[in-house]
């Protein structure tokens, strides 16, 4: 495949899975059964400084850019469209999306929300421009530590509940069902969209030695 090609489908790639990672942040949102982890902590966080959510979104984002540092992950162009695209596309869908009135269409919802997020995490991850910054601190950890992805993305995303539950923020039955269950579900997914024939992986393994170490960093991940 012609390397402009696949520079032009990774982008394609890259940006349906943020716009898909906005969009199932939106049907949480809606499903109105608890939020996710990293919001608990921007609500926690808005009891203690005078700041607004977004505000408080962006703060944090480079806070936790710096936390990359001793696990020597690099920021991609990824990283930065991640803060750019996710938000637009959140909106988007919360304005397209009611909230049901029964709840078991709420139940429905999230638990749509929850798969969604899982699928768009590994898919942008997958085009190899780099990661958001929360979820480069869960590729850090599987590379630096040899956690496994779901061990890594658990630790996190409880860690995040537990401090901003403390500081005030809004803690329900989804947001205890997405900690413990994203990481599990992120993790079969990642090698998958990692062997697209455009993927940088495939691209980049010219010889047999190189094509066996990929497949071994797709059954680690």
């Amino acid at each position: 495949m012609p390397r402009s090609t696949a520079l032009t489908l990774r982008f394609a790639q890259l940006f349906v899975g943020l716009f898909l990672y906005g969009a199932s942040t939106a049907l949480q949102v809606r499903a109105v059964v608890g939020v996710s982890s990293w919001t608990v902590l921007t609500e926690g966080l808005e009891n203690v400084v005078p700041w607004s959510f977004g505000v408080i979104t962006v703060v944090s984002s480079g806070i936790i850019l710096l936390f990359w540092i001793p696990l020597r992950q690099k920021p991609g162009i990824g990283t930065l469209l991640n803060a750019l695209a996710i938000g637009p596309s959140a909106d988007l869908v919360l304005w397209l999306v009611p909230t049901p009135s029964e709840l078991v269409g709420r139940v429905l919802l999230f638990v749509a929300g929850l798969v969604l997020l899982a699928v768009a995490t590994a898919f942008y991850i997958g085009a190899g421009f780099g990661t958001g910054a929360r979820d480069g601190l869960m590729v850090g950890l599987h590379e630096r530590l040899g956690w496994p992805v779901w061990v890594a993305r658990t630790v996190i995303e409880v860690s995040v509940v537990i401090v901003g539950w403390f500081l005030g923020g809004d803690v329900g039955a989804g947001t205890v069902v997405a900690a413990f269950a994203i990481g599990p579900m992120v993790q079969p997914l990642m090698p998958v969209f990692r062997r697209f024939p455009w993927s940088p992986e495939r691209t980049r393994a010219a010889t047999p030695v190189q094509e066996a170490r990929v497949a071994a960093a797709s059954e680690v991940a």
